[in-house]
């Protein structure tokens, strides 16, 4: 007889550890302004420049914060950015309950969608502000998302971080979330998988376009025909 217990046992992602990780530096900034304080020093710096920080992210880095440089810089650099948005953005999310947590015999009859998988890529998030400029009183128009997303694709590890916090706050600004978790994986593939990495973004941007362009031919149609 299989143990329930041993059932409900799955390998957590990548993505999830990266979610969990994120999810607990937004909540240190909801509750803890001085700690807010201290992980926005972090935009745009390297490692060595940033020593309030270490208090709070190397408790929340795996294995205690022994990972390579590389490594441990994206989880900073995402940090920052998190902390660099305007308190009233942070709302504090509510823990999963193991009641609420799906069965390994759910878990293992359904596979889990694209985006649940992989998460929206930076492409998608400014695809989706120039989607929704029409809705907001902050709109971004098609051409400064393509080159400011293009600008991003062409950088090295120095230049990403040098140029990404502008461009987070760009789209936060605009209304449009960006999947923490995700970017944080991306930051952390950049130094060996850039252009791997970049063609993702570009891909998922043009393709996000094209859907959006496709949903306004059809409602025009719609409202043509009066349905």
């Amino acid at each position: 007889m299989t143990d329930q217990s041993t059932l409900q046992e799955r390998p957590r992602s990548a993505l999830e550890r990266y979610a969990d990780f994120t999810r607990r530096i937004e909540e240190l900034c909801a509750d803890d302004p001085g700690a807010r304080t201290a992980l926005r020093t972090g935009l745009r710096r390297g490692l060595d420049d940033v020593p309030r920080m270490h208090r709070f992210i190397v408790p929340e880095l795996p294995r205690g914060g022994r990972i390579p440089a590389a490594r441990q810089r994206a989880y900073y650099a995402v940090a920052s950015m998190i902390a660099a948005q305007p308190r009233h953005t942070f709302t504090a999310a509510e823990p999963v309950t193991d009641t609420e947590e799906t069965s390994g015999e759910e878990a293992s009859a359904s596979q889990p969608t694209s985006a649940q998988k992989y998460g929206s890529s930076l492409g998608h998030a400014f695809a989706t502000a120039v989607a929704q400029a029409a809705a907001r009183d902050k709109a971004i128009r098609e051409s400064t998302a393509e080159s400011r997303l293009n600008l991003l694709t062409r950088q090295s590890t120095d230049g990403l971080h040098r140029h990404l916090p502008a461009a987070v706050r760009y789209l936060c600004d605009v209304g449009v979330d960006v999947d923490w978790p995700r970017l944080l994986a991306d930051l952390i593939a950049w130094p060996d998988d850039a252009k791997k990495v970049a063609r993702r973004w570009l891909q998922d941007y043009y393709i996000q376009q094209a859907k959006s362009e496709r949903e306004k031919a059809d409602n025009a149609d719609r409202d043509e025909t009066g349905q």
